[in-house]
């Protein structure tokens, strides 16, 4: 089997129940993936989880669920012992987990800061760990980071400070894990138009927003996803980067 060719993969992706985790997981079935592990987080998100499953099966492919909080690393063991336990291995490992929060630097809390830490970085860091130690040979690892890291901006210091560190995670991981054929990359969308995005934006904030790429508006997930299905197939000779993505919201 070529190493670009997405049929017959096995698929595990963290945040896959919903927004662009979802229809990942939906695309990734209907380009011949046969077998998607998909996680989300909370009770909250099951319904949601349970569609993108329920259409994931109606394009002939397999499936379960995994709920857990990934900021305790033993569910991130956890689900990829399931993964392989139900379909023989994993293929390709997918990490859309994050948190958003919007908040002047002087008024961060520890407890905010700490949670920040934990969903952004570190939950990206043992992640990509227990892939590397369980992917199959020519595997491929993809994490979900932020334009934000490219923008000269206040505001957003724990998110963008903790999804930061993910860019050398991507490098020291692609370095290590290249003798297996494995590669690991990041895509930083901009902000995306999804619920993942209103939640901490005032009507002005999210006016700026659409007004700030060259080319117009909030980052579609629609337009995300191809990336990140490209990275775990034909571009699997990509490595070690992280790709910016937002129609001119930032550059590098």
């Amino acid at each position: 089997m070529l190493k670009s060719d997405l049929k017959g993969k096995t698929v595990l992706i963290a945040g896959g129940g919903k927004n662009l985790g979802g229809l990942l997981a939906r695309n990734l079935a209907m380009k011949g993936a046969s077998k998607l592990a998909i996680h989300y987080n909370s009770e909250s998100s099951r319904s949601e989880a349970e569609a993108t499953l329920a259409d994931v099966k109606a394009a002939g492919a397999e499936g379960f669920l995994f709920q857990g909080d990934l900021t305790k690393i033993g569910n991130i063991t956890r689900f990829f012992d399931e993964a392989i336990a139900n379909f023989g291995g994993v293929d390709i490992a997918i990490n859309t987990v994050g948190k958003v929060l919007k908040k002047p630097f002087s008024e961060t809390t520890e407890e905010e800061y700490d949670s920040m830490a934990d969903i952004n970085s570190k939950v990206a860091y043992f992640f990509i760990q227990e892939a590397g130690k369980k992917l199959s040979e020519n595997g491929k690892i993809c994490t979900i980071v932020t334009s934000l890291l490219a923008a000269y901006t206040g505001l957003y210091s724990t998110y963008a400070g903790q999804k930061a560190p993910v860019e050398h995670y991507t490098r020291a991981a692609s370095k290590e894990f290249g003798a297996r054929g494995i590669s690991v990359t990041a895509v930083a969308p901009g902000p995306m138009d999804t619920p993942f995005f209103y939640g901490q934006e005032s009507d002005d904030a999210v006016a700026y927003h659409k007004s700030a790429a060259a080319l117009g508006g909030l980052t579609d997930i629609k337009d995300i996803a191809p990336l990140v299905e490209f990275l775990v197939s034909e571009g699997w000779w990509i490595t070690g980067q992280t790709i910016f993505a937002n129609g001119g919201y930032t550059t590098r």
